[in-house]
């Protein structure tokens, strides 16, 4: 199915205030609560989708300076209204957004974008993820639970203190760079084990670049159905300044923004450098 035919939850086209209610350490992570006053089940989203995130106060480098442009996270969980995010201190922006306690504000706009599509029928779910690229997986998995559909998770990080992130989801197999944790090694490899013991599956990736263009190639090769979650410089998350852009195999450009975040594997010639989730 094409990325552009799927359905997809939309929202006002326009920022809300939303209240943070926790803000809790995981290993190397942060997961960020936050809840809407009046109409947060209206605006439930697709796992998947992505939100724009900003705070409400002290958005910028200084009082004489522009504020910073609002940062792109996938949901990571939604339960009864409430927003799951994970987070990453990688710099001044998420640097903020790890500050913020129970009471602070936080403006969001979304659920934007294309999400993941219906599993095909009678087949294996693998669910492959990378570093703090783990996030969509985690609503994913939640979704796939409630089906009653067969999966299997592999995760990678780079360290221990990392992999602690794997707690955002269940059951999964991990691979540590390090070897501290798992299989010492790539988690591209126990997707190989995996393809190799059962090549009737699906496979849901999202995760740096490298990793996401090895789950492509590997997935290409063996003509297995793959949908991957990117992630590029977004300025505005709608579609406006065409700033996300990948090319596709047909010749043309999609937008991360809203022709994906996720896509078809199959519609990428390669994922480029700047198309992923860092871990």
């Amino acid at each position: 199915m094409s990325a552009h035919a799927r359905s997809h939850a939309t929202a006002p086209f326009g920022r809300r205030l939303l209240t943070v209610s926790a803000n809790e350490q995981l290993g190397a992570y942060r997961v960020l609560h936050a809840v809407e006053a009046d109409e947060g089940g209206e605006w439930a989203p697709d796992p998947g989708q992505f939100a724009m995130l900003a705070t409400a106060e002290r958005w910028g480098a200084g009082e004489d300076e522009r504020p910073y442009l609002p940062r792109a996270f996938s949901y990571a969980r939604w339960l009864d209204g409430e927003a799951q995010f994970l987070l990453e201190d990688v710099g001044p922006g998420t640097h903020r957004l790890c500050e913020l306690r129970a009471g602070d504000g936080l403006w969001l706009l979304g659920p934007l974008g294309h999400g993941f599509s219906a599993l095909l029928r009678g087949r294996r779910a693998l669910l492959v993820g990378g570093g703090v690229g783990i996030a969509p997986l985690a609503i994913w998995q939640d979704r796939l639970v409630e089906d009653g559909a067969r999966m299997t998770v592999l995760l990678g990080f780079r360290d221990g203190a990392h992999a602690e992130g794997a707690g955002l989801l269940t059951g999964a197999q991990l691979a540590s760079d390090d070897g501290s944790i798992g299989h010492h090694g790539l988690v591209t490899d126990l997707l190989i084990t995996e393809l190799d013991r059962d090549p009737h599956a699906v496979v849901y990736a999202c995760g740096p670049p490298p990793m996401l263009e090895a789950v492509r190639a590997l997935c290409a090769a063996r003509e297995i159905p793959a949908q991957l979650a990117l992630e590029a410089g977004m300025a505005c998350g709608f579609g406006a300044c065409f700033g996300c852009v990948v090319p596709t195999r047909a010749g043309a450009y999609a937008r991360v923004c809203v022709d994906g975040p996720v896509l078809d594997a199959d519609l990428l010639e390669r994922v480029e450098a700047h198309a992923g989730v860092d871990a």
